[in-house]
This record gives structure tokens, C-alpha cells and sequence, in this order.
């Protein structure tokens, strides 16, 4: 299927000279004067690569040739990354580097979804939340407890998150691993 300019829109992936990319920003513009076009910005899931496209009225991209299967996460060891296939327990790996956003939000036995591009493994995707443990943030006092009010706190995978002030270490947490950004407190 191609793709044309009025398509195109966040998160969707598209393949431009037989490589794979997400688009990660996306901005319609219409100018006083000539034809809108699209300004976005894609990342290759390839390698991580994030470049700038503009796509103009009559601009055609492909839909890649991706296919996801269910993993699960079983370890780590010099800088690969490896799962389980839940169907045949087949062991695969990934390099660290092809993971690098997703490893923050990794938790050991997590179910994730492997994408391929023909065939090949290049990356994975985490469900949209995590549940989270605070290991570590500062102790607020009683007047930062207001809503608006923010600390950072790492997490059990070793990431930092912008919490809200009330929040205390021990606490477990909802996260939205697209965004990285604090979703809710689990009871």
C-alpha cells in the first residue's frame, strides 16, 4: 500500500528506498502562498537514525514489509539482549544499541513484541504501560505537595522519571513507555 502526503500522521511506519521508519514528528503546513506540505521527522528502525523529510502533494512512501511476533525477555550479557520465542523457545538477540529507549522500561520475563523487516530482527516494542517501583527520590516537604509540583525518581530498571512531589520511594508506579512519562500511581 502507498502512502500519500494526507496520510501521514505520528507513529506510522513507512518505508522510503527499501528502508523501514517511524515517524516521530509530524507538522501539516499551509503557507499563505503555494501548496501544504508535511515537515516531519522519522526514525530508521534499522539503526536509530532520526532525519528530517518533507513531504510535498503528490509524494508517494511505501508501507514496510514488518512482521511482529511475541517474545519474551529473558536476559542480558555483553551487550546483547536476548528472547524467547513463545511459541517454539527459540532464543533471539538484539544489540543494545537497537534497543537503547526501549532497555529503560525492560523488566526480567516482560512480554514484548519483535519487529522484523524482512525476516530480520530490528527492534522490539514494550506495552504501552509499565508498572514501575520508585527505588530512589528526594523526601518532598509538606508545602511541595501542590499538583503541579514535579521531582525525579528512579525506577527498578534504573531509569529516571518526573514524578509528581507526593510520590515516595517504595511506591509503585504506571508509565507509558512511548513517552517515558509518569501515567499514574499503582494501589
Amino acid at each position: 500500500m502507498a502512502y500519500s502526503m494526507n496520510d501521514l500522521k505520528k507513529h506510522l511506519n513507512i518505508e522510503i528506498d527499501g528502508v523501514p521508519y517511524k515517524i516521530v514528528e509530524y507538522q501539516h503546513v499551509k503557507p499563505g502562498k503555494g501548496a501544504a506540505f508535511v515537515r516531519t521527522k522519522i526514525k530508521s528502525l534499522l539503526d536509530g537514525r532520526v532525519i528530517e523529510k518533507t513531504f510535498h502533494a503528490g509524494d508517494k512512501c511505501e508501507e514496510p514489509n514488518l512482521e511482529r511476533k511475541s517474545y519474551q525477555y529473558s536476559y542480558n550479557e555483553d551487550g546483547m539482549y536476548y528472547f524467547m520465542d513463545n511459541e517454539t523457545f527459540d532464543m533471539l538477540s538484539l544489540p543494545e544499541e537497537n534497543i537503547e529507549y526501549e532497555i529503560q522500561f525492560l523488566l526480567d520475563g516482560m512480554a514484548v513484541d519483535i519487529n522484523f523487516h524482512n525476516s530480520k530482527p530490528i527492534g522490539l516494542e514494550l506495552p504501552q504501560t509499565v508498572e514501575l517501583d520508585i527505588i530512589d527520590t528526594p523526601v518532598s516537604s509538606k508545602g511541595d505537595r501542590q499538583g503541579a509540583c514535579r521531582k525525579p525518581a528512579k525506577v527498578n530498571t534504573g531509569a529516571t522519571i518526573t514524578i509528581p512531589c507526593h510520590l515516595n520511594s517504595g511506591d509503585r508506579i504506571k508509565v507509558d513507555t512511548r513517552t517515558g512519562e509518569y501515567v499514574e500511581k499503582v494501589k
